[in-house]
């Protein structure tokens, strides 16, 4: 089966968190008489486009993202469709018997309608503080979500991050699920090795199990 790339393109202009550096890139250097190659000059914040989060990120001693084990984004993982228009809850999850050390992807209506404008979409559907309670307890590995934040921008955003962080639950923000049903998958999510960081940015991959 082919592998289905879940990320979202980085370019000049794109959506980003408000009061987050926008993404930039440039060329420093041009191919021509004087210079034997093209060089690319990135600005952006560590929680650009398809990225992680580290505990780090709102978690004071939290580990940094050089430490993440591989086998928290490599491997299988299920994708859960989420219908609820607002949040998703624990209501919602219970029915899906969550399993220790699994890698959990939500699709909600965000791959289909937040990824359509670069203007940030700011009632995009995130994990209610419930649900975030309901995945630490189920001892879940690996959580993705298909916009920039697992909190919402106006509730529960510090809460949510919080609540999973604290768990040590690795967190993959701006999958774009459009593409997706939902069901039984390979992952491959690979961050930047960046030492010290609370996050960095992810190319991710799914491909269907047999």
């Amino acid at each position: 089966m082919s592998w289905i790339d879940i990320s979202v393109p980085l370019k000049n202009g794109m959506v980003h968190w408000p009061g987050d550096p926008a993404f930039q890139s440039r060329l420093a250097k041009t191919l021509g008489d004087d210079c034997p190659c093209n060089l690319t000059h990135l600005d952006m914040s560590a929680h650009t486009g398809t990225h992680m989060d580290a505990p780090r990120h709102f978690i004071a001693d939290g580990k940094t993202m050089e430490t993440m084990p591989i086998d928290a984004t490599v491997g299988p993982c299920r994708v859960i469709e989420i219908h609820d228009e607002t949040a998703i809850t624990a209501a919602e999850l219970e029915p899906h018997q969550l399993q220790s050390n699994e890698r959990i992807l939500f699709k909600t209506r965000n791959s289909d309608r937040s990824w359509q404008t670069d203007d940030f979409d700011e009632d995009f559907i995130y994990i209610a503080q419930d649900a975030a309670r309901h995945l630490t307890a189920c001892g879940v590995m690996t959580v993705g979500v298909d916009y920039l934040s697992v909190g919402g921008y106006k509730k529960d955003g510090v809460e949510t991050h919080v609540e999973l962080l604290g768990a040590e639950i690795w967190i993959i923000e701006g999958l774009n699920l459009a593409a997706i049903t939902p069901g039984e998958y390979d992952l491959a999510c690979l961050p930047l090795k960046l030492v010290g960081s609370d996050g960095a940015p992810a190319r991710a991959i799914l491909r269907p199990r047999e």
